[in-house]
């Protein structure tokens, strides 16, 4: 899908904005689209809006929301790189089954960095493997939101590209009649008469 320049700086701050509303809005724990984000930034923009449309989108809702401990948040940005990385392979492969694999590694990454580092950073848990443990097992209803969230909107995202390219397309058609003074009657013409 060719997108324009003007065309991909409008996405990428509905994007943000999109991003931001939903972190915004009440929500389930960590269900937001800050990974799907990533993905169709990566799939329909290019790779280096995986990681700079998702930062964006949480650095400005946080200073909305409120800051945390800088640790903490590093893990969280940390992670929002990793899964714009990973979010290469699904814009390379472009499979259905790249793309979810891709989604639930995302998931997975960003709980088992942003949970490790709550249990290093924050005086709740013992700094023991136990302790570690514990923090993996509260986390496990953050990560069945998070899976449940980047699934969703990542389906949702990647169909409304999809509606967005059909329409585009549909529109560049339409030119094109019009140009040229080519009607459906023309097209349906040419179409019979000349089978090859």
């Amino acid at each position: 899908m060719n997108i324009n320049k003007k065309n991909i700086f409008l996405i990428a701050c509905a994007l943000i904005l999109f991003g931001m509303l939903m972190r915004l809005l009440p929500h389930a724990p960590n269900a937001t689209p800050i990974t799907a984000i990533a993905f169709v930034s990566s799939l329909y923009l290019g790779k280096r809006w995986s990681i700079i449309l998702p930062c964006i989108a949480l650095l400005l809702s946080d200073a909305i929301i409120g800051l945390y401990d800088w640790k903490i948040m590093l893990s969280v940005y940390g992670s929002f790189i990793l899964i714009g990385c990973l979010s290469w392979l699904s814009s390379k492969y472009r499979s259905f089954l790249s793309i979810g694999v891709s989604v639930v590694s995302a998931s997975l990454i960003f709980f088992l960095i942003t949970n490790g580092a709550v249990w290093l950073f924050s005086p709740w848990y013992e700094k023991t493997v136990s302790g570690l443990l514990y923090s993996y097992e509260l986390g496990l209803p953050f990560l069945r939101n998070m899976l449940t969230g980047d699934m969703a909107y990542t389906i949702a995202l990647i169909g409304a590209f999809k509606i967005y390219h059909a329409i585009s397309h549909e529109n560049n058609q339409v030119l094109l009649w019009h140009k040229t003074g080519l009607t459906l009657t023309h097209l349906r013409y040419f179409v019979l008469n000349h089978p090859y």
